[in-house]
């Protein structure tokens, strides 16, 4: 594979990361009332913008992003990795192609935010989908989105990704454990997540109300195992789990083997 391609991968990972770390530290922080807040994709490039420096680090985000998503589509694509175009291959391939099209938007939203006026938003928004058909698509996205919840608890049960890693070349075994224990906890964090986003969806896919109202998404997820538990600590436990898995994003930028 060209090295190119290899170098856009890892930053791309990197870039996913950072993402899913500030994710997961700010929803722990907010599970014990510790500052921080409960907070989606979008949600993390406003604190970004926030921070010193701000401007600059969404634009280095944002290209992280690009190439996470040009690394998507190479794989949904040109297939470098020889998955292949039986039933089970076509599904993964066009679930990458989505996800390219997923970061490729926030990627550019985060630099365009770079570049924008701040406080420029805020303005009352209003759903371009008919409402005719809303709770079909949500209907949709939710069943979509619970296979991609049973898919990471699969992922996790089974240590299927541990084979993107050549854990046999390292010498290092606490360097192994500790790459196998960021991903089953990411990977466990992430699908809770994901589940809880279907069952949004699902719900207002189902429901005769409107379903604009079943457009929440990780923040609505922490909100809902905050409300759902007996105290902070689940919802801090997933929060912690999924700060796991922007860690588990950096082993892939730096340890990920390809073909």
């Amino acid at each position: 594979m060209d090295d190119k391609i290899k170098k856009a991968a890892r930053t791309g990972f990197a870039a996913k990361g950072t993402v899913y770390l500030i994710t997961g530290i700010l929803a722990f922080l907010a599970a014990f009332n510790l500052g921080g807040q409960k907070a989606g994709k979008l949600e993390v490039i406003d604190f970004l913008e926030n921070q010193p420096f701000g401007k600059f680090i969404l634009v280095a985000l944002g290209l992280g992003l690009c190439c996470y998503a040009l690394w998507r589509f190479i794989q949904s694509i040109q297939d470098p990795e020889n998955i292949g175009n039986d039933g089970k291959g076509t599904v993964k391939r066009i679930s990458f192609f989505i996800s390219g099209l997923i970061y490729m938007g926030l990627g550019f939203f985060a630099i365009i935010k770079a570049f924008s006026q701040s406080g420029s938003g805020g303005g009352s928004k209003s759903s371009v989908i008919p409402s005719e058909y809303q709770q079909y698509i949500f209907l949709a996205l939710g069943i979509c989105l619970a296979g991609k919840s049973i898919y990471q608890f699969i992922k996790a049960y089974k240590g299927t990704f541990i084979s993107k890693f050549n854990l046999k070349a390292m010498s290092d075994s606490k360097k192994r454990k500790f790459i196998k224990n960021m991903g089953y906890a990411g990977l466990t964090a992430r699908g809770i997540l994901v589940g809880i986003v279907a069952y949004f969806f699902v719900t207002a896919g189902l429901s005769m109300s409107s379903a604009s109202s079943g457009m929440k998404g990780t923040a609505g997820a922490f909100s809902f195992l905050q409300q759902n538990s007996s105290g902070p600590w689940l919802m801090g436990l997933v929060a912690a789990g999924l700060a796991c898995y922007g860690i588990y994003m950096f082993t892939m930028s730096k340890y990920r083997s390809f073909q």
